[in-house]
């Protein structure tokens, strides 16, 4: 095996350089056919200058500004928020069209997947009823079904922790105790129940109970769900009929079905959940007579994020993201890259890759209204990059998007949409939300994603109520130290021992598997289940 490189430019025309590997001050380093020393001791995953730079000179990475210099660099020397500030270069307009040449997508075309085929079209990689309430007043009535039904038709296994605290009571009580409960086999085997719970529906303003309505009635129409539980107060700002004109919005000649129940009509909790329990196992059976069927490739809708990022993240991980982005849009299949506090910087590429002018224009005047909103709140996208993030070589915000774009690969944006907007369109298309982690996952499931690829490199147990989450690894570090919550290492791409395609090529086969059932991801496993809405304008 070749030795491992020290130092990489991303791009061409970059003015900066990766280290690949810890340097030491002093080191002469031979790139691109020149040697290079090293200044200071740099950290793995930080980048170092490989031009002189005084005050104001721009900072290129990815081929795009990235920064400006805050004070005098010497060639060699390390970049650091010290010395370096947030600069990406202004954007009016699409200036060009870029052409793509669509990947050879032949070992592909024919294969298939086991999925829920569903009346409207869609496939789901799931097959979930789901139970969730119009508003918080009503979250514990959901705990309380999610207790029943968890305990009677799922029967969970009893974790080792569990296991682990019955031992130690048998053993201060010389045996004694309850035996261990049984584990016998779950009553439904085509079906998952799931509850999410949430602290909206009511207070704030009224445009936030608009904005929750489209977001579950999203979920409902998710590929991933069944039918769904819903449970009502009654005097709530999301009224029932609020909900049904979402869902109606969405999918006018949906035959899913939905079991709405509102407290404040029914009476007591006693009355109200009887019949819930009753209607909902009888929904559930039916449900559970649906069987995984074979479905084309082209039935994926992926969600691509990002969350505890690092410097070796655009390098490894969200490249080869992108390569899969790519193949999935020349199958026919949907991808969603979102974040857009993370595509600061790198407005201009997406612009020109979009099919439709409008499309374009769309994106920058979303992109315009949310740093505005931020900036009137004190504050700006330059604060987006997190303590972990600059630790681990990510300095500002446009780097930090340069590399998080990469999940996008290079194929044309067929649409633009705002949040809460469900997404019917194939190729990749871009979806205006937060960049954080759990608000940004919530929302492209609810806009249709029937599963999620999640690049980390500090590494993040993030998950979904409904959608399997795949977690991938920049770096072959993070997973082995944290085994747990990573289902795909991308780091052989920083020591050399695979290509970008070749990962590409594993993740899609991993898809493959995990859409059909046959793999569970780690964030499944866990039972990690989060859901955050997204109150606009609050968050980064």
């Amino acid at each position: 095996m070749a030795a491992q490189k020290k130092l990489i430019k991303v791009h061409p025309t970059d003015n900066v350089a990766v280290a690949l590997v810890n340097l030491t001050a002093g080191e002469v380093i031979d790139f691109e056919g020149e040697s290079v020393t090293i200044e200071s001791d740099v950290k793995m995953k930080h980048k170092i200058a490989m031009v002189p730079f005084n005050i104001g000179d721009r900072i290129i990475m990815y081929g795009v500004l990235v920064g400006k210099a805050s004070a005098r660099i010497e060639r060699g020397g390390l970049l650091s928020t010290e010395n370096v500030k947030h600069e990406s270069d202004k954007v009016t307009g699409k200036t060009e069209t870029i052409g793509w040449t669509a990947p050879n997508v032949d070992k592909w075309k024919d294969r298939t997947w086991q999925g829920y085929h569903r009346e409207d079209g869609q496939v789901g990689t799931e097959n979930v009823w789901l139970f969730f309430p119009l508003v918080f007043c009503e979250n514990r009535n959901i705990e309380i079904l999610k207790d029943i039904f968890e305990k009677e038709l799922m029967k969970p296994k009893e974790n080792d922790y569990q296991l682990l605290l019955r031992s130690l009571v048998k053993s201060e009580t010389g045996g004694a105790g309850n035996e261990a409960a049984s584990n016998d086999a779950n009553l439904f085997n085509n079906i998952e129940v799931k509850f999410i719970t949430h602290q909206g529906g009511c207070g704030g303003i009224r445009q936030d109970s608009h904005s929750l309505a489209k977001l579950l009635a999203g979920y409902v129409n998710n590929p991933n769900v069944a039918g769904a539980t819903v449970l009502s107060l009654g005097c709530q700002n999301l009224q029932i009929s609020i909900f049904k004109d979402a869902l109606n919005a969405i999918n006018p000649n949906s035959k899913k079905p939905v079991l709405i129940y509102d407290q404040q009509s029914i009476g007591t909790i006693e009355t109200m959940l009887s019949s819930v329990v009753k209607d909902t196992f009888e929904a559930i059976k039916k449900a559970n007579e649906i069987k995984r069927e074979p479905a084309p490739l082209s039935k994926l809708r992926i969600g691509l994020e990002c969350g505890g990022s690092d410097g070796f993240s655009g390098i490894s991980a969200n490249p080869t993201l992108g390569v899969t982005s790519d193949l999935l849009a020349a199958l026919g299949g949907t991808t969603i890259l979102s974040e857009f506090p993370e595509l600061c910087g790198v407005e201009q590429e997406l612009v020109n890759r979009c099919v439709e002018d409008e499309s374009g224009k769309r994106f920058l005047d979303l992109m315009q209204w949310y740093e505005k909103t931020v900036v009137d709140a004190g504050s700006g996208f330059d604060m987006n990059p997190s303590p972990g993030n600059i630790k681990d070589g990510l300095i500002t915000d446009a780097m930090k998007s340069a590399g998080a774009a990469k999940k996008g690969g290079t194929s044309p944006i067929t649409g633009v949409f705002d949040y809460g907007e469900y997404i019917t369109k194939p190729g990749l298309t871009l979806l205006c939300t937060p960049g954080n982690d759990v608000e940004c996952t919530t929302a492209m499931v609810g806009s249709g994603a029937n599963m999620v690829l999640f690049t980390t490199g500090l590494g993040t147990p993030t998950g979904n109520p409904i959608a399997p989450v795949v977690k991938i690894s920049s770096n072959t570090q993070l997973a082995n130290k944290m085994s747990d919550i990573i289902d795909i290492d991308t780091g052989g791409i920083i020591t050399g021992e695979k290509s970008i395609e070749e990962m590409a090529d594993e993740m899609l086969e991993f898809i493959i598997d995990v859409a059909s059932g046959t793999i569970k991801t780690k964030a499944a496993l866990l039972n990690q289940n989060d859901f955050i809405p997204w109150k606009r304008g609050v968050s980064l």
